[in-house]
């Protein structure tokens, strides 16, 4: 058994640390792309939250199943680059398929969500979710709401007492009546 040279066990160790930082990774394939494409693609997505990062698939196979998650295994073939997501997987994935619109040969394979392996459709889906911000504001409104009307109908009786009080008042002609 051959001892793995330094360079390659520290490219594993790095990749190891991303994969644990990062709640989710999309992996793609990126043939054809060029130098240039592949630098507007790591700034588009570096603006959302995700690293792109083209590793070899042996090591990035290592990595992965270092981390449990070597279920991945099967998308490592031909030329594959990971984005790696801290930030919300949805717009990674969004900016990805924006890129994807003007460049074809970027191809989406899969990825993982969390520990949840995602098949190139799961993960090209993860494009049509609304953003994270935008999901949270409308659970916040559906809690909200039943709270909205509790308080509306625990005021109604002293609002209806004070449209009561204020007809007597225009009744009698703007003078409160007498006791």
């Amino acid at each position: 058994m051959e001892n793995p040279r330094p360079e390659k066990v520290q490219t594993v160790s790095e990749i190891t640390d991303l994969f644990n930082k990062s709640n989710a990774a999309i992996l793609t394939e990126y043939r054809g792309l060029k130098v240039k494409q592949l630098g507007e693609l790591r700034r588009a997505l570096r603006e959302v939250g995700g690293e792109y990062r083209v590793f070899k698939n042996t090591l990035v196979r290592i990595a992965a199943d270092g981390v449990g998650a070597g279920a991945i295994e099967p998308m490592l073939h031909g030329p594959t680059a990971v984005a790696f997501v801290t930030g919300d997987a949805v717009d990674v994935a969004k900016a990805l398929r924006e890129f994807a619109k003007t460049n074809t040969n970027l191809i989406v394979k899969g990825g993982l969500l969390g520990t949840k392996v995602l098949s190139a459709a799961q993960a090209g889906a993860l494009a049509d979710m609304p953003p994270r911000q935008q999901v949270l504001a409308e659970i916040a409104g559906l809690f909200a709401a039943p709270l909205s009307q509790m308080a509306s109908l625990l005021a109604a009786p002293a609002r209806d007492m004070a449209y009561a009080i204020a007809a007597l008042v225009d009744k009698n002609g703007g003078e409160a009546a007498a006791a």
